[in-house]
């Protein structure tokens, strides 16, 4: 059972959605939250699977608790749901630690399948959001590769090159097994390598990891 929880200000939004998330066999709405501070707070104390963030909300808006609930629990996995496409509200809304991406016009049956998806260890981004960071991307190229890496995917590199496993990894930073094959799948295709080894010789080869 994939446990949610749903933070959006206006009440209609929350139980028509949980409505139609909570007749699903495999999806189970835990708590509702109407504004940042609450989405905060029920997020530590609950730890929910997946939570699904409006952006727009009275006293917290959801970039600014997306960013509170990453910053203690970088594990979580927040999709965003919102009305919104500007620059102004995607990029700062990723960064502060959003897994996914999804618009208010979306289907409830879409923001299932979107909710599995992250459950999975999947980012699901509209397409409009897609072109945006490509764009994004194509403006300002990164000049190494490993500086898109988060500092969890850096300590995640670093143990690796200790030749640790999945499970010590996972053991030694307190995560799950799955973010962790998450993180390290995360790794490989950010460095643009095929396995384990060539990861860990980049790592060296950068002077990311010591010698």
């Amino acid at each position: 059972m994939i446990r949610v929880l749903f933070a959006d200000d206006h009440e209609m939004v929350r139980i028509g959605v949980s409505s139609y998330l909570s007749a699903q066999s495999d999806i189970e709405v835990i708590a509702e939250a109407d504004d940042g501070n609450e989405a905060v707070e029920l997020a530590m104390k609950l730890r929910p699977d997946v939570i699904l963030m409006d952006l727009v909300m009275k006293e917290m808006d959801g970039i600014e608790a997306t960013k509170n609930i990453t910053a203690q629990w970088p594990e979580a996995k927040i999709i965003i749901v919102t009305s919104f496409l500007d620059d102004e509200k995607v990029y700062p809304a990723l960064e502060a630690g959003a897994t996914s991406y999804m618009l208010k016009t979306s289907k409830a049956s879409e923001i299932a399948k979107a909710i599995r998806a992250t459950y999975d260890g999947q980012s699901i981004l509209e397409p409009e959001v897609t072109g945006k960071i490509m764009t994004k991307m194509r403006q300002k190229p990164v000049d190494h590769p490993h500086e898109q890496l988060t500092e969890r995917e850096m300590e995640v590199l670093r143990l690796m090159a200790e030749g640790k496993a999945n499970q010590q990894i996972a053991d030694e930073l307190f995560i799950a097994l799955k973010t962790t094959k998450v993180h390290v799948s995360n790794i490989l295709t950010k460095l643009d390598v095929h396995d384990r080894t060539q990861a860990v010789i980049y790592a060296f080869k950068h002077d990311l990891v010591e010698k």
